[in-house]
């Protein structure tokens, strides 16, 4: 196994002797380097080294260094540490490097034959301001019938990636991009992902383009999907759309000009969608995100909560109803397609999970659970201090999304069709689903192909699963060190904060900032205290002072551990 023959640590030397003292804080040991397989790694050096040697009885594992990352001090240097420990693909094989560089600046009359043409049809994209692979376009109007017509464009990144070409088996192996806070580990190169298949205004781009008129309860009365080419008019970008729909911003009018019929149908319409979804018990979790700014030498110099804004939600509609609609298509035309399903919960962790809000004064009813009554539950405790804590569990008693060639519901989505389609340049999955499409619609999914894709798709719905975790997990530990480096300089300083878990060792308190850290008893001087689980509350054993979850509390930043990205923080006075 990859993930075990190759090791990310600090490099240390000790009278001649070489050692690796681990990243990965699950491996208790540290490797040995003999002096000839340092490669010039210098003492607190980062590293990366193949072990030679495996622990035995009484002997510590053996190693060569194999790459040279440089100091932790070096602009860079952590995050590419968890690139390698992750290990995520950082450079395009020459191949397929090759192959980017002959990619088409632009399209051909050739390209276009047998395309729908909705070039002079008004297009736009919205974006964060800084994309770079700009995937989907969505057209807006109203119908004679009073209904919407909602068309949503999504790159065709299949027509430029062949399958089984050198691309095409790197995209596979990457499974998706993945996002670093000041850096994007991309599924295709950049001529791609930012040149050709990027829906960029005012230039002419091959799209799969699904059209739905949809009524004013939500339901899609027609659809189509086809292949198309489109010239998007316009480069949107969230912030815009939302100052102007929340607070009638008069730049961001300015700015949106030519499109505010459009914006306010899309509003009208996102309304509806979600209202339809939600009656059905779709779960929206409403976790707040985190936005991270580095400055050029990659140090965090600003940590805030992310606000999900309206324009976000516009667009998350309609990347719903435009999943749920082909992947309803296709599963009534029996072909093989690769499915993205949630199971039901596990029973067990349910009946858990009641215990435990059962201490707050709620209930969930029956032994067979819809997601209609965690919806409701979640619209219960919205707002409410216990919030995040039940929020934070429901989540983890819910199982994980994952793909699947067998058709299944859709659990958190309360959707029976569901699939990925309109993320291709970022998701796999997106990409082998158009390649079916493509394939469908001309009439040239033979019995031959079919055969070949039963075969492949359970074997690609495991592969990018694993890609998909691989990526969180990497995410969440550069933001998690990005945390810890930026309270760092905090040390001394007081901070408000709401009590946002409570365990059998201390107190878990969230910034306003969403950093947590964690109060530990052994920090609590004034008492002697301990958890008591019934009743769910922090108790003080002389004074019978209480710490319960929601509770605002002003704490001191006492400590922070870079390596292991913890943070340490002291309770200064607890609010009246």
């Amino acid at each position: 196994e990859r993930g075990n023959k190759y090791l990310v640590g600090t490099f240390e030397e000790n009278n001649n002797l070489g050692f690796l003292i681990p990243d990965d804080q699950k491996i208790s040991y540290d490797v040995f380097i003999p002096k000839a397989y340092t490669k010039g790694a210098l003492n607190n050096q980062k590293v990366v080294i193949e072990i030679t040697k495996w622990p035995e009885a009484r002997r510590n594992p053996e190693g060569k260094v194999i790459e040279v990352l440089g100091f932790l001090s070096d602009p860079g240097t952590d995050i590419l540490s968890i690139i390698r420990q992750f290990d995520l693909p950082e450079k395009f094989p020459e191949k397929v490097q090759e192959e980017a560089n002959n990619a088409p600046e632009s399209i051909s009359k050739r390209d276009i034959e047998g395309r729908t043409d909705l070039i002079h049809l008004k297009t736009f994209t919205i974006d964060g301001a800084d994309a770079k692979d700009i995937d989907d376009a969505v057209s807006i109007e109203t119908l004679e019938n009073g209904n919407y017509k909602l068309g949503v464009h999504i790159a065709d990144v299949a027509h430029y990636v062949h399958e089984n070409s050198p691309m095409d088996r790197e995209a596979l192996e990457r499974g998706n991009s993945v996002y670093l806070i000041d850096r994007v580990i991309p599924m295709l190169p950049r001529e791609l992902y930012n040149g050709i298949c990027s829906l960029n205004p005012k230039v002419d781009r091959l799209t799969l383009s699904v059209i739905m008129e949809i009524n004013k309860n939500g339901s899609v009365v027609d659809h189509q999907i086809f292949e198309s080419v489109i010239n998007s008019s316009y480069r949107l970008v969230y912030d815009d759309i939302s100052d102007y729909l929340e607070n009638d911003d008069e730049a961001a009018k300015e700015k949106l000009k030519d499109l505010l019929e459009e914006l306010k149908l899309m509003e009208e319409l996102m309304q509806i969608l979600y209202d339809k979804r939600d009656a059905r018990g779709s779960i929206d979790f409403d976790f707040p995100e985190t936005k991270i700014t580095l400055d050029d030498q990659g140090k965090p110099i600003e940590i805030k909560k992310d606000e999900r804004r309206i324009a976000n939600r516009l667009i998350e509609e309609f990347m719903l109803v435009t999943n749920e609609t082909v992947a309803e298509e296709y599963f009534w035309a029996e072909v093989p397609f690769l499915y993205r399903i949630h199971e039901d919960p596990n029973p067990e962790k349910l009946v858990d999970f009641a215990k435990f809000i059962h201490n707050f004064g709620y209930s969930l009813k029956g032994k067979e659970i819809h997601p209609k009554e965690l919806q409701l539950l979640i619209q219960e405790i919205r707002g409410k201090k216990e919030e995040l804590v039940i929020s934070t569990l429901l989540l983890r008693s819910l199982r994980k999304a994952i793909y699947s060639s067998t058709p299944d519901t859709h659990f958190g989505l309360a959707s029976k069709y569901y699939a990925h389609f309109t993320a291709p340049i970022r998701r796999y999955p997106d990409l082998i689903i158009h390649r079916i499409i493509k394939q469908y619609i001309k009439g040239k999914l033979s019995l031959d192909k079919q055969g070949r894709l039963e075969k492949i798709l359970p074997e690609i719905a495991e592969h990018t699963a694993m890609t998909e975790r691989r990526a969180d997990e990497a995410e969440r530990e550069v933001a998690d060190l990005k945390k810890a480096q930026y309270m760092k300089d905090k040390i001394g300083e007081e901070f408000q904060g709401i009590i946002s878990s409570l365990t059998n060792f201390g107190i878990f308190v969230q910034l306003e900032n969403t950093i947590e850290g964690l109060v530990h008893f052994s920090n609590m001087l004034d008492d002697y205290y301990h958890f008591d689980e019934e009743k769910f509350h922090i108790i003080g054993e002389r004074t019978n002072r209480l710490y319960k979850l929601g509770d605002e509390v002003t704490i001191k930043v006492i400590g922070v551990d870079i390596a292991k990205r913890n943070i340490d923080f002291q309770i200064v006075d607890k609010e009246k």
